[in-house]
């Protein structure tokens, strides 16, 4: 028999198994393909325990000096593509201690006092998901801008507003996507939310229990930005909702822009024609040489289901667990990082895609004379007379059908003609039937009344700083 084990680098653990891992389960166990990519916050917490370890004496000053000089060499290292990650070393954190320990020696093996993997990685994810968030943040608020350019540009340009996909009432392009500003405003403080509850330190709760040395946790936290500590070491090790959380924000983010691609799709389709879309944002047919298809947006759409997937893992991953840590946890990474990845390229595409929006206008108005769009204008119109208003939705019903019958719209109709579904119609009722007076009554604080739109957008830019 083969002895096998004296070929197989020693793990960091090793001193208490008789035979090495198999392959198949080194293959199966590592994370270090998709870790490495938290190396940079990885070496940060490293920096900051190693920093307090000195401070409180439980490491000398040159072991401190030596970690330090180690570090910035791994760092560069990575930056440049040149560190050697092996599979033999599990993860991304034993990779680099196996580094810093060839570099500079017992230094490098008494980084790892008062701490353990377990509170490390939770750092780790900490300050890698607080770093995406920021970046996720900045990225909405592109969006966000460019979006209201494109509004105030079309703060009076009419559109059918639509309930059950059926024209209901006139509304301006601008004050429609809008609508969207204020779900992505939303999504933002979702984000600024879930960032106060990631931006709590687990590092010092060791493996499960803290740690025997003298430690001094608030210093860490300070080190690395922070707020607070968690409190307990049980939970600081073992939970991952502040990942989820995340996720759910992300869900939410994502569904909003899948339910703008989705009337991008529509808007764009021939049958409609309210828009176009920048080529940049489009692909064609292999066969069918005049197709110009959304292919953008509908990845948005379809990428939303792969995000929220990400958040059904993680929620199943998390149910079953009892306390403490459990390797169960190493599942946590891929969803979470594919996530992120999914969402901060969705907004960078996005915030360019919305200024490739070229509107059809004429194509919009013309929707509106085929809906019947100021009915409901005509039945306030007859409330304000005096008539109840069931009474009025009942004759601008009638009034409805009847044009259905004739082929014309509202506006269409004599005088005469609709004073025969109500004698409270006088000679104002045109104005009303009008597409710019219907928007311009309804001039209250979110309403579409173009000045109240630029009213929107105003404050809009004003919260963006």
């Amino acid at each position: 028999m083969t002895d096998t084990s004296s070929s197989q680098p020693a793990k960091a653990w090793s001193g208490r198994f008789s035979e090495p891992v198999s392959d198949l389960v080194k293959r199966y166990t590592a994370s270090v393909f998709f870790d490495q990519r938290m190396a940079r916050q990885d070496i940060r917490g490293s920096l900051a325990h190693a920093k307090m370890l000195a401070r409180q004496g439980i490491i000398g000053a040159q072991d401190l000096a030596d970690i330090e000089r180690g570090m910035v060499q791994i760092r560069g290292e990575i930056e440049r593509g040149e560190f050697d990650w092996n599979l033999d070393d599990e993860d991304v954190h034993l990779n680099i201690e196996k580094r810093l320990t060839a570099l500079v020696g017992d230094a490098g093996k008494r980084l790892h006092t008062g701490r353990s993997r377990n509170d490390q990685v939770a750092t780790d994810i900490r300050l890698w998901l607080r770093d995406a968030i920021d970046q996720i943040l900045a990225l909405i608020g592109e969006f966000q801008k460019n979006l209201l350019d494109v509004a105030e540009a079309n703060a009076a340009t009419p559109m059918p507003g639509f309930t059950h996909l059926q024209i209901a009432q006139p509304v301006t392009f601008g004050h429609h996507l809008m609508a969207y500003f204020e779900m992505s405003r939303r999504d933002a403080e979702r984000f600024t939310d879930c960032r106060k509850r990631v931006n709590r330190l687990p590092l010092g709760a060791a493996a499960l229990a803290g740690t025997s040395y003298p430690i001094d946790r608030e210093f860490v936290a300070r080190e690395l930005g922070f707020d607070e500590v968690c409190y307990n070491s049980l939970d600081a090790v073992s939970d991952r909702d502040f990942a989820i959380e995340f996720c759910a924000a992300s869900a939410l983010l994502m569904t909003h822009l899948s339910r703008l691609s989705e009337e991008l799709i529509l808007w764009m389709s021939p049958r409609v024609g309210f828009i176009d879309l920048a080529d940049r944002f489009c692909t064609g047919s292999s066969i069918m040489p005049q197709k110009k298809n959304p292919d953008v947006p509908e990845l948005v759409r379809g990428k939303t289901g792969r995000v929220n997937g990400s958040l059904i893992a993680l929620l199943t991953l998390m149910k079953g667990q009892p306390l403490a840590y459990n390797k169960d946890n190493q599942e946590d990474k891929e969803p979470l990082f594919d996530t992120a990845d999914t969402v901060i390229d969705t907004l960078r595409i996005y915030a360019d895609m919305i200024t490739g929006i070229r509107v059809k206008a004429d194509a919009m108005r013309d929707a509106l004379k085929q809906g019947y769009a100021t009915a409901t204008d005509l039945a306030d119109y007859l409330v304000k007379k005096g008539l109840p208003f069931r009474d009025a939705h009942e004759a601008v019903a009638l009034a409805v059908r009847a044009a259905e019958a004739k082929g014309c719209d509202l506006p269409d109709f004599s005088l005469d003609e609709l004073r025969a579904f109500s004698p409270l119609v006088g000679d104002d009722v045109f104005a009303v039937l009008t597409v710019e007076g219907s928007l311009a009554s309804r001039a209250h604080v979110g309403g579409t009344a173009p000045d109240q739109v630029r009213a929107a957008i105003a404050r809009a830019r004003s919260t963006l700083g």
